[in-house]
């Protein structure tokens, strides 16, 4: 077994959750607050959880059988396999509950209520307990009954009609926000939870809709709408207020310039040296909107003319808000993400390594970054029946053979 990190400079140090989550949103939820240091059970049934059979053969995204997301997602966390669906397992992993402060789901809605593992069962066991369900829709309403993943909930939530080029070629975000942004907010919701139960000594339950996220995720561009009764179209990456606020193209790739206020347009005409945008109506926001298209197509023309590199070092020199639109590759081998120990070190169990992305909540005092291996199928399960639950040997040789647990 892979003893799992004992050290209390965790800010999560003491609290134990069970891990119910498959594929991303609860996943990510879970890794995020094993990585802070909660002690983090993740409950499989016997033949393990979806997310092991991603990418777990596919030779250039896994290592033993073992795929990315898994490997990824699952760090720091110990797991147990416990057939959920039988008295005697049921009956196992009650005594962890009474043994836990939060358990976590992503079931579609309903499945906790029908396994008998949701907050109205859990509770008569432990009422300190926190559970946590993270849906597509939540856990109640006209639809909370529909089925959803990642794109299904950035379609719905009204983020994906404004990203892209135009309405007519609606796009998704590239990153998964419709899941990473239900896992962050189950993080929310947990430890709003946690800090509650200091004071009232009673648990409750957390209920995440990756929809009620994309909803709040649209945030002023909400409020907009309602004021003016229109719906916002898509385009691309410029602004709709800010400008210049776009991507340009440079000889070897594209720059990202975010001009906010007017003081910064001074110095991109120091740096562009143009006359054509040394215009007195262009010094104030109002005029550089109504010059909008022009103004891009003037900055990209001259961008063309050299390298990325190039036009960076001038952009940082006075100060003008840029970036390099930077590939994988880039990002990953920053030196400002690798200072910020943003890329770790990710480990099978069999000791091969490789690399991933790091923890971005930074401490100045309960700080430590450690990240054990993504456990193997039940590596764990008779070392926590022994260390939390107490049960000898013969206890559980007796719920492997009758397929409790394994």
């Amino acid at each position: 077994m892979i003893s799992v990190s004992t050290s209390t400079n965790k800010p999560l140090a003491g609290i134990r959750v069970l891990d119910l989550t498959h594929m991303l949103s609860g996943p990510y939820c879970t890794m995020t607050l094993a990585d802070l240091g909660a002690d983090m059970i993740k409950i499989e049934p016997l033949k393990g959880e979806g997310t092991r059979a991603l990418l777990a053969k596919d030779p250039k995204h896994s290592i033993e059988g073992m795929g990315a997301y898994f490997l990824t997602l699952n760090r720091n966390k110990r797991t147990m396999c416990v057939d959920l669906k039988s008295e005697a397992g049921l009956a196992v992993f009650y005594d962890m509950v009474r043994n836990a402060d939060v358990v976590i789901n992503n079931f579609a809605a309903g499945v906790p209520a029908k396994l008998k593992i949701d907050y109205a069962h859990l509770s008569e066991i432990n009422p300190q307990i926190i559970t946590c369900s993270i849906t597509g829709f939540g856990e109640s309403g006209p639809g909370s009954s529909r089925p959803a993943f990642d794109q299904v909930a950035q379609a719905y939530g009204g983020g994906m009609s404004i990203t892209g080029s135009d309405k007519a070629n609606p796009t998704r975000a590239g990153i998964p926000i419709g899941d990473l942004g239900g896992g962050m907010f189950g993080i929310i919701g947990v430890l709003t939870a946690i800090i509650e139960r200091q004071r009232s000594g009673k648990g409750q339950h957390v209920d995440i809709s990756m929809l009620d996220v994309q909803i709040s995720l649209l945030n002023y561009m909400a409020t907009m709408h309602f004021l003016s009764g229109e719906d916002p179209e898509p385009i691309g990456n410029s602004h709709f207020v800010h400008v210049p606020y776009n991507s340009y193209p440079t000889s070897d790739g594209h720059i990202v310039i975010a001009v906010i206020t007017d003081n910064f347009w001074g110095n991109i005409k120091t740096m562009l040296n143009c006359p054509e945008l040394d215009k007195p109506e262009f010094d104030y926001q109002p005029g550089r909107l109504a010059s909008k298209a022009m103004i891009d197509e003037t900055i990209g023309n001259i961008l063309k003319t050299d390298t990325t590199e190039a036009w960076m070092a001038k952009l940082n020199e006075l100060r003008i808000p840029a970036a390099p639109v930077n590939s994988f590759s880039r990002a990953l081998n920053d030196p400002q993400v690798n200072h910020r120990n943003m890329v770790v070190e990710l480990t099978h169990p069999n000791g091969q390594t490789t690399k991933g992305p790091g923890c971005p909540v930074k401490l100045s005092r309960s700080n430590e970054e450690s990240f054990t291996p993504a456990p193997l199928l039940g590596q764990d399960t008779n070392a926590l029946l022994t260390e939390v639950l107490g049960y000898s040997e013969q206890r559980i040789a007796e719920l492997k053979n009758e397929g409790a647990v394994g």
